[in-house]
Order: C-alpha cells, then sequence, then structure tokens
C-alpha cells in the first residue's frame, strides 16, 4: 500500500510535467539548457529566501506563538517576492543571450489522503509556473507590465492558501481555478487559437509530435 501511495501521489505531481519534458523539450538540446538555467535561477531565488528565513528565526530566537505565525506569512511573501525577480533576471539573461542565439531555432485527514493532497497541489505549482512564465515573459517583451503584476499577485495567493491548510478542499479548487484560467491566458499568448487547439486534439497539426506517428 506504502509503495502503491508513493507512485500514485508522484505520478500525479510530476506525470504532466515530464510529459512536458518529453514532448516539448527533450528533443531539443537548447531548450534542455534554457530549462536548466531557469532551474538554476529558481533554486538561487529558494536558497536566499532559506537566508533570510534563517536570520529571522536567529532574531526572533526561536520564540513561540504569534510571532512564528506572523514570521511565516511574512517569509512567504518575501519569498515569491524573491522569486519574481529572479523570474525577470532569467528573462533579461535570455534577452541578453538572444543576440548570439538568433541562428538558433477534519482536524486531521488520513495520511493517504493528506499526501494526496499534497501530490495535487505540487501538480498545480508546476503547471502554474510554467504558465507565470509564459505570461510573465510576454509582458517583458511586449511592455505590459500590469502582467507581470498579475503574475506576482497570484503566485502571492496561490502561497498563501497554502495557510488554509488542513482545508486541502478550499485550497485545492481555488488553486485549480487559477491554474485553469492561467492556462488559458497562457495559450493565447505563445500564439494559440481554438482553431489550432482542434488541430492538435484530432492530430491534424503537422507540428504536433502525434502527426507524425498518426500519418504512419
Amino acid at each position: 500500500m506504502t509503495a502503491a501511495v508513493f507512485f500514485g501521489c508522484a505520478f500525479i505531481a510530476f506525470g504532466p510535467a515530464l510529459a512536458l519534458y518529453v514532448f516539448t523539450i527533450a528533443t531539443e538540446p537548447l531548450r534542455i539548457i534554457f530549462l536548466i538555467a531557469g532551474a538554476f535561477f529558481w533554486l538561487v531565488s529558494l536558497l536566499i529566501s532559506s537566508l533570510f528565513w534563517f536570520m529571522a528565526k536567529l532574531l526572533t530566537d526561536n520564540k513561540d506563538g504569534p510571532i512564528q505565525k506572523y514570521l511565516l506569512i511574512f517569509g512567504v511573501l518575501l519569498s515569491v517576492c524573491i522569486q519574481e525577480m529572479f523570474r525577470f533576471a532569467y528573462y533579461r539573461l535570455l534577452k541578453k543571450a538572444n543576440e548570439g542565439l538568433k541562428s538558433i531555432n477534519p482536524d486531521e485527514t488520513a495520511p493517504s489522503m493528506r499526501l494526496l493532497a499534497y501530490a495535487f497541489m505540487t501538480l498545480v505549482i508546476i503547471l502554474l509556473h510554467v504558465f507565470w512564465g509564459i505570461v510573465f515573459f510576454d509582458g517583458c517583451e511586449k511592455k505590459k507590465w500590469y502582467f507581470l503584476l498579475l503574475v506576482l499577485l497570484t503566485h502571492l495567493l496561490v502561497s498563501a492558501q497554502t495557510f488554509l491548510n488542513p482545508h486541502y478542499g478550499i485550497n485545492l479548487v481555488s488553486a485549480y481555478i487559477i491554474m485553469v484560467l492561467m492556462g488559458i491566458w497562457a495559450f493565447f499568448v505563445a500564439g494559440g487559437s481554438c482553431r489550432s487547439l482542434k488541430l492538435c486534439l484530432l492530430c491534424q497539426d503537422k507540428d504536433f509530435l502525434l502527426y507524425n506517428q498518426r500519418s504512419r
């Protein structure tokens, strides 16, 4: 049972992201380099957030009670802001590198239910970061700075919802609604349309990976 829960939660959390990697990134070495660079920027942002959290804990002498609660809220907000700052820094780096790349094209639920909720929440966060990145970069490219603000606000909202635990239902439903809306926005921002979506679903789009499989 333990192995089944582990693999089930792992596939829920990372299955769609793995599929995106296999179908859209793994075949292009340059995209793999961009993926690794983006992951590096994200890890550095988490490292800096952790350092701020560590210093804040030392300054408060690890006191219990309301101080720790407000410190946790402050830590989440600060971490989100730092992550978005590094997302912008990554965008600027890509723009600089682009000149050299133009030639390249109840109180407590059952443990299994809690783990399942964490798996679904991990899936939401992974996909949201994909959608946030698309919208964020498009906003930078077109100088639509309110795009950046909306990405920041939705990131803060999703992160703040984790404080609703153990009310997983409310947390997951609202997070999935935000994910769907951001996904639709990112789809059209990336150049998608109802026609292209129809062709893709019917495997009639020549740029779609399964088109060649079907033609055989």
